[in-house]
């Protein structure tokens, strides 16, 4: 590791104008992504930076696609994405102050850019961190209602002041210091193949379901509060709210709350699969994977 390391270092040293110019290090977590890595490296243009992608053993083009891309490629072996995230935060050679982490699927809008940097080259005194709000693309369609849109992700710090969140699914970024929000939107682009939709689901499902039978530890992570920023809301509401009611009965009713009262049925046919998969299917597995868990250890 400490030779893969080595090598980003001293390919750095080779391009001294590059680090000096770069506003921002860009982190993209990546794995098998021919597919999605060219754009969401191709969103980057106009900003400056360095661009670190960290593959955890990719089998098809997705390192060489990095390469020409200019970005510098660093493999790591993935535990989960908090690790993966948190590893490449302290370990990478990052010559900026200031990180930003993607993953290979999500691309930056050229307005996005510019307002990055923007803050960047002006930062605002007292303000270590920015939330952007995203845009989720299903199917090829903008998800825009149900309450999806619009999400906020904190995704640019100071390298120094933040971290993510040690969480087995849901993962935030956390920042000792201010924050501010960005008005412009970057895209999360999900996978049109259902195979391969269901198959991440079932899998983070199963994650989601460990986390909450654990005995959650509040120290690093984001702070749910009701009249908190829009993601430590977000937070009170799952674990507060949504969290107290009755298996089997909250996928149901949360779908019915997303799809009706705040109108997911004007996504037209890619929002009623989103919004019925993502809101109800995934959280009754998340339930149901929850109910074995928690009669196991009963049996025990």
């Amino acid at each position: 590791m400490a030779a893969e390391i080595m090598t980003a270092s001293e390919t750095l040293v080779g391009s001294d104008a590059k680090k000096a110019s770069a506003l921002v290090s860009v982190v993209v977590l990546a794995y098998n992504e021919e597919l999605n890595l060219p754009e969401c490296l191709a969103s980057l243009q106009g900003l400056p930076r360095e661009v670190f992608v960290v593959d955890s053993g990719s089998t098809d083009r997705t390192r060489d696609i990095a390469r020409a891309a200019g970005a510098i490629v660093v493999e790591h072996p993935f535990e989960n994405y908090s690790a993966q995230r948190n590893w490449a935060q302290q370990n990478l050679p990052l010559s900026s102050d200031w990180v930003m982490h993607l993953d290979a699927d999500e691309r930056l809008t050229p307005e996005l850019v510019a307002e990055i940097a923007d803050v960047l080259q002006n930062p605002q005194p007292g303000i270590d961190g920015y939330m952007f709000r995203k845009r989720t693309v299903f199917m090829g369609r903008w998800i825009r209602h149900g309450g999806h849109y619009p999400s906020y992700h904190l995704r640019l710090f100071r390298k120094d002041r933040g971290h993510c969140e040690y969480r087995l699914y849901d993962q935030h970024f956390v920042v000792d210091g201010g924050t501010a929000t960005l008005n412009n939107d970057y895209i999360d682009v999900l996978t049109a193949d259902l195979n391969q939709w269901t198959a991440r689901h079932l899998r983070w499902a199963e994650l989601e379901a460990l986390e909450m039978m654990s005995a959650q530890i509040n120290d690093g992570r984001v702070e749910a509060k009701a009249f908190g920023d829009p993601i430590q809301r977000r937070r009170w509401l799952r674990e507060s709210f949504y969290g107290r009611w009755p298996l089997f009965v909250r996928p149901f009713l949360y779908w019915f709350y997303r799809y009706f009262l705040r109108m997911g049925f004007l996504d037209g046919r890619e929002g009623l699969v989103f919004h019925f998969l993502q809101g109800c299917w995934f959280r009754l597995m998340i339930d149901v994977r929850l109910y074995e868990l928690r009669k196991h250890r009963a049996d025990i």
